[in-house]
């Protein structure tokens, strides 16, 4: 029986997605994500905060748009299949990483700046025909 995943994650950019392209010519855009969880330890009553990172990669037409409107610090809801690598760091010390290979992109952000993007360009609010 086959699977399936699908995540959504919510997040600020963490640096400018970089474009290039394979040797046969497929565009493929990466950037990073932060996505920040806020709560109040219940035994000492202090406000914390955890950040996971994820690698986003975007591929073909949605590649080109990510690296025309994305930027770093935008809030943005990518969602994906993510995979979890394991290695080990330059101090000798295993970490692991989280690659989401985006499917959908959301810009989020005041009224009138979200977007919605599956693998075209976002259009003006005056284009709308409502």
């Amino acid at each position: 029986m086959a699977g399936y995943q699908y995540t959504v994650i919510i997040g600020n950019v963490g640096r400018d997605p970089e474009l290039r392209y394979t040797q046969s010519g497929v565009a493929v855009c990466d950037f990073s994500v932060a996505v920040s969880r806020r709560w109040t330890d219940r035994n000492s009553n202090e406000q914390r905060e955890k950040t996971t990172w994820f690698r986003v990669s975007a591929w073909r037409q949605l590649a080109e748009t990510v690296n025309q409107y994305v930027h770093k610090g935008m809030q943005i809801m990518v969602a994906g299949e993510v995979d979890a690598s394991a290695y080990v760091g330059q101090d000798g010390q295993p970490r692991a990483t989280l690659e989401l290979t985006a499917r959908d992109i959301k810009f989020l952000g005041r009224r009138g700046e979200a977007e919605e993007v599956a693998g075209e360009a976002p259009t003006e609010a005056d284009d709308l025909p409502f």
